[in-house]
Parts: C-alpha cells; sequence; structure tokens
C-alpha cells in the first residue's frame, strides 16, 4: 500500500469567479460603521484576493459605503496574480491601491523592508474601542515589522491534533498531552492495528515546513538565531527533526509516499489508514464532512501536544489587510481597514467559518456555534501558546522552506539526519547571510 493514492478536496465556501483585475458590485450587509469617519465623497481602491473572506466582505460594502458617503472600489484577482500586480504597482510608488490583501508569511518582511506598507501602529494602538490589544500576539506579532504595524491580520489558522476516537479509546490510552505520549499512543494503536499508520503528516520537503514548525517550536529550536544566523543546526532542531520523521515511518507497516501535501497526509486520516495527524485547523471541515471522509464521527480535536518548551504551536495571519505607504488617502484607507477587521466583521466572519485574530470572537458562543466544542477549545488554548510564524521569515521564502525541509525528509527516510542538518544548516547560513544584503 502506497500512501497518497486518493488526494482530499478542500471543502470551502462558494467563491464568486470574476475577471482578473475587474471592478465588482456589492449588495446589502450588517454590520457596524463609523458613520463619523469624515470621507464623504472619498474613492477608496482595494485590492483582494479570491477568498471567502472577499466574497464576505463585498456583501457588507455598502452598508459601509452608505454610513460614511464614501465609495469603495474593489480589484479581486488570483492569488498569483495578485502578486505580479503588487510587485509592479508597488515597486513603482502606485497610488492606485489604497489598500492591499496580502500573505504576512510569505511577504511581510519583503513588503515593509522595500517601504511598500504604511505604518500604522498609531492608529491601531490609540483607538480603544476598535481595540488592538483584542487581536491574538501570533498573528499580531506577524504583521509587526522594526516595531511598525504594517498589516491587520484577517484569516488565521494554528495547528491543531487530530485523532480517532475510537482508536483511542480501543487501544485503552488517552488524547496525548505531549510529544512522548504522542508517539506512544501512535506505537500502541499501531500494534494493535498493523494496518493503520499512528501517525501521519506532511512528508513533501517544502509542504512539510509548516507543520513541522510545531514540533520544532516545541522541542525549543527555532529557525533562525538573534543574531540572523541559521539555528537549524541546535541539538533542539536536530531532536524535532528526528522525533519528527520517526512519528511518520516508525509506526506504519506502509510504503511512505515522500512528496505528501495536506490533500494527501488528510486523505490517508480521512480513509481510516491512521490514528492521528496534526495540521491546519482551518482545515478541519475536511475531516468532519461525511461525503470526504468516512471517519467523520469518530474525529476528535486537542492542543498541540507540549515538548520539552511546552506546547508551541504555530497561531498565524494566512492573510491580512495593509495600507500602501503611497495610498491617495490614508484617513479613508484607514477607515476601511478598521471597519473591515472590526469585532462585529470578525464575528460576521467566524459564523461562515472563516477564522479571525480576535480573542473575543472566540469567546462569543454566536460566533463559534457551527464548530465542534472541542476545536473550539483546542483554538483557544493553541491561540495562547502559539507562536506567530510557521516557516523563516525571510525575503526568499519558498527558497528557505526547500533548504529547511531536507532534513525532514531525510528523518521520515530513515535516513542519517545529523548529516542532512549539517548539510542544510551550512546551506541555510549562507542564503541567510545573501537574503539579508
Amino acid at each position: 500500500m502506497k500512501y497518497g493514492s486518493k488526494t482530499a478536496r478542500f471543502i470551502a465556501a462558494a467563491t464568486t469567479a470574476v475577471v482578473a483585475g475587474a471592478l465588482v458590485s456589492c449588495s446589502s450587509g450588517g454590520s457596524d460603521v463609523d458613520e463619523n469617519a469624515g470621507i464623504e465623497g472619498e474613492t477608496i481602491r482595494v485590492t483582494l484576493a479570491n477568498h471567502v473572506w472577499t466574497e464576505t466582505i463585498k456583501e457588507l460594502i455598502p452598508e459601509f459605503e452608505e454610513a460614511t458617503g464614501a465609495t469603495v472600489e474593489i480589484s479581486q484577482l488570483a492569488e498569483d496574480q495578485l502578486s505580479d500586480q503588487y510587485n509592479v504597482k508597488l515597486n513603482a510608488g502606485t497610488d492606485e491601491i489604497d489598500v492591499l490583501m496580502y500573505r504576512p508569511l510569505q511577504e511581510n518582511k519583503l513588503f515593509a523592508s522595500n517601504g511598500y506598507l504604511a505604518d500604522m501602529a498609531e492608529l491601531v494602538e490609540g483607538d480603544a474601542d476598535w481595540d488592538w490589544s483584542d487581536f491574538q500576539s501570533g498573528p499580531a506579532s506577524l504583521t509587526t515589522y522594526d516595531e511598525m504595524v504594517v498589516g491587520v491580520p484577517i484569516i488565521t489558522e494554528r495547528t491543531v491534533l487530530y485523532y480517532r476516537k475510537d482508536l483511542l479509546e480501543e487501544a485503552g490510552v488517552e488524547v496525548p498531552t505531549t510529544l512522548e505520549e504522542l508517539e506512544a499512543a501512535a506505537a500502541a494503536v499501531h500494534e494493535l492495528h498493523p494496518d493503520i499508520a499512528g501517525y501521519i503528516g506532511r512528508t513533501g520537503k517544502s509542504a512539510a515546513v509548516t507543520q513541522f514548525s510545531a514540533f520544532l517550536f516545541s522541542s525549543g529550536g527555532q529557525w533562525i538565531n538573534d543574531d540572523g544566523t541559521s539555528a537549524i543546526g541546535s541539538d533542539e532542531a536536530r531532536s524535532a527533526y528526528k522525533f519528527y520523521g520517526d512519528l511518520i515511518s516508525e509506526h506504519t507497516d506502509a510504503t511512505i509516499n515522500p512528496e505528501m501535501s495536506w490533500p494527501e497526509a488528510f486523505a490517508v486520516f480521512q480513509q481510516g489508514q491512521a490514528a492521528f495527524i496534526a495540521d491546519a485547523d482551518s482545515l478541519y471541515k475536511n475531516m468532519t464532512d461525511p461525503t470526504q471522509s468516512t471517519v467523520s464521527d469518530q474525529v476528535g480535536f486537542a492542543p498541540f501536544p507540549a515538548g520539552d518548551a511546552g506546547s508551541k504551536p504555530y497561531n498565524v495571519a494566512a492573510w491580512a489587510l495593509a495600507m500602501n505607504e503611497t495610498a491617495a488617502n490614508k484617513d479613508a484607507a484607514w477607515q476601511f481597514i478598521k471597519w473591515a477587521t472590526s469585532k462585529e466583521i470578525t464575528l460576521e466572519m467566524s459564523t461562515l467559518g472563516v477564522m479571525g485574530a480576535r480573542t473575543s470572537v472566540w469567546e462569543d458562543t454566536d460566533a463559534t456555534a457551527d464548530y465542534p466544542a472541542e476545536l473550539i477549545e483546542a483554538i483557544k488554548t493553541n491561540g495562547e501558546n502559539g507562536v506567530g510564524q510557521d516557516r523563516p521569515l525571510v525575503f526568499q521564502v519558498a527558497q528557505a522552506r526547500e533548504m529547511v525541509g531536507e532534513p525532514i525528509v531525510e528523518a521520515i527516510a530513515g535516513g542519517d539526519v545529523d548529516a542532512a542538518v549539517d548539510s542544510a544548516n551550512e546551506s541555510f547560513d549562507a542564503f541567510l547571510l545573501e537574503d539579508s544584503e
């Protein structure tokens, strides 16, 4: 048997097809709008990605326009097109974009260091009612650069431990709270059911980096030292690489697909072939939808288990809103960002399954009514403990992921992990020196 023969399908809310770059119209909706914004007659040009968040905000914008007297023009693009447009227009110092939706994990350092994003620190910290302190520290730290607040998180995710309730009960083991307990539980289930993997996870060199990060952080490791050098050669990082590799490879009789990203890894769990997987909580519907998962009625959720450094999953902003530094009207741009990231709008998004960064919303039972109760508790815990990154935060993120992911592949294959770490550490160190120039 070889994992990855079937691919899990992404379960997402319907997204309206749009022509790249076209302005789109909006229908009415409900939210709290600042009617004293003082931006009547202004036009706010907003560039957004194709996403369920975008589809929902478009429904609510007419109320914002009616209350403020401003006009919002939306340019909506696919993710790749969005990046291409930003690279051209922002680099040219355009004033044709006031507000932009961007990916902090990929672009925060690059955009902020290039001066593309306006510093909103005084704005976010100076509005007590809007309440910047309500945003979880992980996502908020990710949209901060050199003490500047350059973005406001709108979509977040954390590492959550998915598990099979029936298999744990049958094996007589409790839900793991530590990595040591996770390894023992995976071994116990696999011993009882040789055809079931105790643990499955991403194995692809780049794809595995994000989920491996929780094991790295919880083991006391990090990607980059405070002095800007590679940290993956540390004892803590080596231990994490070995643990992750063994966790996947030592508790299965199957041939492991070495190129799994989340759809392939999820498919193994969905088909009833694994007891545990730690991955993004934003993907949970793939596990609970009976049309996609054969074990939907047995899926449990738990906080990420603690390692030697405690439980440190990632808690990141997948998308954020920023203000263009060369925006024609920053006051109007801020009023839109303030409204779109308000408690009311964040709550609205949460009811539709779009996970936000506001602590108050996760505490609101109306916002979380449709989420599994166990998942909500895991999200709260992971949100408090979470680290605001899941990959090296550098200019050239894709190249960095390839480098730090090399030892993951070697560890899963049962190879010489120390040699792989030494090689990757040397390459990553040289990369960091070049990337910082």
